[in-house]
């Protein structure tokens, strides 16, 4: 009999790419999955799938009291739906996760997609920080399974809790399609959540002396800022905020883009320090070049095949690595050469036997 499997994340289940690729690589691994969620004012109609899906949603939408709410109505849930394995997806869902398994006696696999109690939102508030820190020290200690997304917090996870745990690294489904021309005038993408500590304000200053367009896709508490910003700029024409896009759709207008955008600040916490974020393969897949931090991961990376154009977070330095881009062909070419033979190595496809290999695994 197949075993049954359930993931809990606190994102909205249409946009969360990385969770719908792992629900549906491991249902076509015979598991029966359920993936549960957030529902939010704006969430959109779930395509159909290969899995079940749940999504709660909650009358707080933000800070303590979501998280609050949102564990205590997925454990009023886990009352009537038992699992064979539950899987917390990062520390915020980790609790009510922690707490079913224990009271069903069935395994905990942990996915710690980042170092949440280093997250810019975190790091600087020692209160918030510690409650996080002990449940990410319960969920590692419980845990049958655990598995993170980069090198540098494997390292750091292992040498924190005395425990293997597995690298998943987070890459899209490979595209081996013709390259989409890009369009006229060419724009930069930036994709992702609009947060603090993404680099975005520095970008728009540099975009003054850039002759080309940006296009935002995604959501988050700062864009009502950005979009001030981009109008004392006199960047409003310049700039583009699409919000939350459908993945789908997001492919396409990735692969029409001269180059991504994938900034960091520095002195923000470890998880940024040693992120591998999603965007970085979704413009590899995509065979366009980008503006990318040097941090270990990307530095590493890099070494193996160069995708990007390092940069460190500064004006000036992110409009010299933007101005290249668009006027040095041959740097440009090289890049775009690179990220086309990148693609073929850097996916899923290789990702996902690794996941399904740790799951067979489980007792």
């Amino acid at each position: 009999m197949a075993k049954s499997l359930v993931f809990t994340v606190t994102t909205d289940l249409t946009h969360d790419q990385r969770m719908l690729r792992i629900a549906s690589t491991l249902a076509q691994a015979g598991y029966e999955v359920t993936l549960v969620g957030r529902l939010l004012p704006q969430s959109l109609e779930m395509p159909a799938t290969l899995f079940k899906t749940h999504r709660i949603r909650c009358h707080f939408l933000k800070g303590p009291f979501f998280y609050l709410e949102y564990n205590l109505r997925l454990l009023g849930w886990f009352l009537t739906h038992s699992y064979d394995l539950y899987g917390a997806i990062d520390t915020d869902t980790a609790l009510a996760a922690l707490t079913a398994s224990a009271f069903r006696r069935k395994p905990l696999i942990y996915d710690a997609h980042e170092l949440f109690p280093e997250l810019p939102e975190v790091v600087h508030r020692p209160l918030v920080r510690k409650v996080w820190s002990v449940v990410e020290r319960l969920a590692f200690t419980r845990a049958s399974l655990a598995y993170t997304v980069s090198g540098s917090l494997v390292a750091y996870f292992e040498a924190k809790y005395c425990r293997p745990v597995h690298l998943v690294q987070n890459m899209p489904l490979r595209q081996l399609g013709p390259l989409v021309r890009q369009q006229e005038p060419p724009y930069f993408i930036y994709q992702g959540a609009l947060n603090e500590g993404r680099g975005l304000e520095t970008l728009l200053l540099a975009l003054q002396h850039v002759p080309a367009r940006l296009v935002v896709c995604g959501e988050g508490p700062l864009r009502g800022r950005l979009q001030q910003m981009t109008h004392q700029l006199g960047l409003q024409d310049q700039v583009e905020f699409k919000g939350n896009v459908l993945p789908t759709d997001l492919i396409w207008l990735t692969a029409g883009a001269w180059a991504g955008i994938m900034l960091l600040e520095e002195n923000r916490g470890l998880s940024y320090f040693y992120s591998l974020a999603n965007k970085f393969f979704d413009y590899v897949q995509a065979g366009i070049p980008q503006v990318c931090v040097p941090f270990p991961e990307y530095q590493r990376l890099n070494a193996q095949h160069e995708v990007a154009l390092l940069a460190r977070l500064g004006v000036e330095e992110v409009k010299t690595a933007l101005l290249t881009l668009l006027h040095n062909q041959e740097t440009y070419l090289r890049l775009r050469q690179n990220c086309l033979m990148a693609r073929t190595e850097w996916c899923w496809e290789m990702e996902s036997q690794k996941l399904t290999a740790l799951y067979n695994e489980i007792k």
